[in-house]
């Protein structure tokens, strides 16, 4: 199951980079986790990830556009500066000229604004749930014994919140209750605030298991690690 969100532009942290966490803030997740786990047998993994893809294609992008925005540029130039013909000279300036351009368009499509401006939207949400998929198969997610284990993945550079359900849980909540989660992590997320955006939605998550999935006294292990989990 699957429930994700577009966050609005204009990121809470520098996006593309590795999130530095403070001890105490890792801590605050993982006691939220270990306060919403006591209320269902389910269990929850935070995670924080730079970007969910590398965007190549941008790179590509950004580099064929400003070769052609150069190129057309120089031609013009040519046209009106140099009315008493072509040299081959010029030929050669303006292959080099093509070729750097392509280069120095291709480094500004591996910065953050570019990757966004370049990307089709639904390609970002396809890395994302990609990158989900992958983390719920690496970390394990999907081992508890009743199938009951929740992925909460926030990926920075895309602005998108994914929360990824093991089958058992899926089956018993409805996807508009999924989206309360994300809702719930983004509200924060906006006003810049990453450790509480993502505590917010632990805690809505922990209230949304408990109703399908409660807690059984004397029978409720700790399966999963509690600890937050960041990756670039």
């Amino acid at each position: 199951m699957v429930a994700e969100v577009i966050l609005g532009e204009g990121g809470p942290v520098e996006t593309g980079e590795r999130l530095q966490l403070t001890a105490e803030e890792r801590e605050r997740i993982r006691q939220t986790v270990h306060a919403a786990e006591q209320q269902t047998n389910a269990e929850i993994v935070p995670m924080i990830i730079s970007r969910s893809g590398i965007y190549r294609d941008a790179q590509h992008r950004a580099g064929l556009l400003l070769s052609v925005v150069v190129l057309v540029l120089i031609l013009t130039t040519e046209m009106l500066s140099l009315p008493w013909g072509w040299h081959g000279s010029n030929a050669a300036w303006l292959v080099l000229a093509t070729i750097l351009a392509y280069g120095v368009g291709t480094w500004l499509g591996a910065l953050v604004p570019c990757i966004r401006l370049l990307t089709p939207t639904d390609r970002m949400r396809h890395k994302v749930r990609l990158r989900a998929e992958r983390a719920f198969a690496q970390h394990a997610v999907s081992q508890t014994r009743e199938r009951t284990g929740v992925l909460i993945m926030v990926s920075l550079l895309e602005h998108q919140v994914y929360v990824l359900a093991d089958q058992s849980i899926f089956q018993r909540v409805p996807s508009e209750r999924w989206a309360s989660v994300v809702e719930a992590t983004v509200g924060r997320l906006k006003r810049g605030d990453v450790v509480g955006g993502l505590c917010e939605g632990i805690q809505v998550c922990g209230t949304l298991l408990a109703a399908v999935s409660p807690s059984r006294p004397g029978d409720n292990p700790n399966e999963l690690s509690n600890e937050l989990v960041i990756e670039s």
